[in-house]
């Protein structure tokens, strides 16, 4: 049985979801009180954090668009990747290039359900229900199903995703499989929550938020800019390398406020020689 004709998996939804509280940060509809009750602690500490997720998601579309415009990317694997919403991968990417190809690989069975009622009439876009911690399996899956061809480059996309990994070297692993199992010409686009450990407001702010979600089911690790840049190993960093999502070749000049909550994530996109 393929990843995508898996059975529906029932949903606890008194359990909070990775996915649903970033889609409640958003403003979407897809979330439940659990999610909502997440956020609202969220909000307690980073009042500014529904503007940040916002920020990422530009961020992503200014990454695959580089790499649909600029680099020629025409297939693109997007881990961890919450409901396919307004300007997600595909719409970026699809928009450059029509036939463009999107997996969406989620294991959130509501994130499922719903991106493949978004995804029904579109050819070139997929969601499947793989776990992207098994990168053998789903690499597998992706070969048998010609969903991705593993001889030319691709783009894989990590956005928010790997910090919920809590062993650093699993982690580095995990990235190393889908890495390798990658044509050269590919690129990776990786963003991950960042402590800068400096004494300042954004660092105190990583601390409080790492404690508040310590053994909740969303636990998110806010690692330095050494331990996330080590999941980039044998990459090349494209200009202007690891930061905050707001200096990633903005589109214009900015007109809300920094605040610490913006200086808590390091995304880069690097390419495989």
């Amino acid at each position: 049985m393929s990843a995508d004709q898996r059975p529906f998996v029932p949903v606890d939804f008194d359990r909070p979801s990775i996915a649903r509280v970033f889609d409640a940060l958003l403003g979407g509809q897809d979330n439940y009180e659990a999610d909502r009750a997440v956020l609202s602690q969220i909000l307690e500490l980073a009042p500014e954090s529904k503007v940040m997720a916002k920020e990422v998601r530009h961020w992503l579309v200014r990454t695959v668009r580089y790499l649909t415009d600029r680099e020629g990317i025409d297939q693109f694997l997007d881990l961890g990747s919450g409901f396919p919403s307004v300007e997600n991968t595909h719409q970026v990417a699809q928009r450059y290039n029509p036939e463009a190809q999107v997996v969406y690989i989620d294991h959130d069975p509501v994130v499922q359900a719903h991106g493949r009622a978004i995804l029904a009439a579109n050819d070139f876009a997929h969601m499947l229900g793989s776990d992207l911690t098994q990168p053998t399996e789903v690499v597998e899956e992706l070969a048998r199903t010609h969903r991705l061809d593993f001889d030319r480059p691709a783009g894989l996309i990590l956005c928010a995703i790997v910090h919920h990994i809590q062993d650093l070297d699993e982690a580095r692993k995990i990235v190393r499989a889908y890495v390798d199992a990658l044509a050269p010409g590919s690129f990776v686009v990786l963003l991950h929550q960042h402590n800068p450990a400096d004494g300042s407001e954004a660092a105190d702010l990583a601390t409080s938020l790492e404690k508040r979600f310590n053994g909740t089911g969303l636990d998110t690790l806010y690692r330095t800019r050494e331990e996330i840049e080590s999941l980039f190993e044998g990459l090349e960093l494209m200009e202007p390398g690891l930061t905050y999502p707001h200096l990633w070749w903005p589109d214009g000049p900015r007109f809300t406020p920094l605040a610490p909550v913006n200086f808590t994530s390091l995304g880069g996109v690097a390419r495989k020689p």
